[in-house]
């Protein structure tokens, strides 16, 4: 290095080495240069630099705004679906009440009208016993009016002493009926 000043002083031009002149004007261009982009080109790079973190700062926001929205949404349909399943289960409740209702009132109609056709039955069934029974206590005292008729040989004028004799005939006749069932 020191060779390389010698050389410089004595008039030799070395290569390596600007000369001075070309330095002082390349340091005041730089300087210019430095200066430019100080005063013009720094001030934009900042507004542009602050402009972009400005408008990622705010897509940030935004997008945790927008997810804030879909938690809000998404827990809104999640209360929405539970109250439908909760009044789906308080529509399926209402009905199964409603059809056991429906089968105990049917049950119950059911029962009623079973009970009313058995007791007329049972009352019809009465009717058609008694009217028999009179038709075979008719039939029987006539028989056995005819009957008393050819064993006296004679025909019974009377007709209220026809219908003692019927009765009294009937009397004993059911009398030994009974104690034949009885003995049975």
């Amino acid at each position: 290095m020191l060779n390389m000043i010698q050389q410089a002083e004595a008039g030799e031009h070395n290569i390596l080495l600007p000369a001075i002149p070309e330095l002082v004007w390349s340091a005041i261009i730089i300087a210019i240069f430095f200066f430019v982009i100080l005063k013009y080109v720094y001030p934009k790079y900042k507004e542009i630099t602050d402009q972009r973190a400005t408008t990622i700062k705010e897509g940030l926001e935004k997008a945790e705004q927008a997810k804030q929205e879909i938690a809000d949404a998404n827990a809104q349909s999640e209360l929405a679906l539970r109250q439908a399943h909760e009044e789906a289960a308080q529509i399926r409740s209402d009905a199964q009440e409603s059809a056991k209702r429906i089968v105990t009132e049917a049950k119950a109609q059911a029962t009623q009208e079973a009970e009313r056709i058995s007791a007329q039955a049972q009352r019809q069934v009465e009717a058609n016993r008694q009217a028999a029974e009179i038709s075979l206590k008719t039939e029987v005292g006539m028989l056995a009016a005819e009957l008393a008729e050819n064993i006296v040989g004679e025909q019974l004028a009377d007709r209220d002493l026809s219908a003692r004799v019927i009765d009294r005939f009937l009397d004993q006749l059911e009398t030994s009926c009974e104690k034949e069932s009885v003995r049975k």
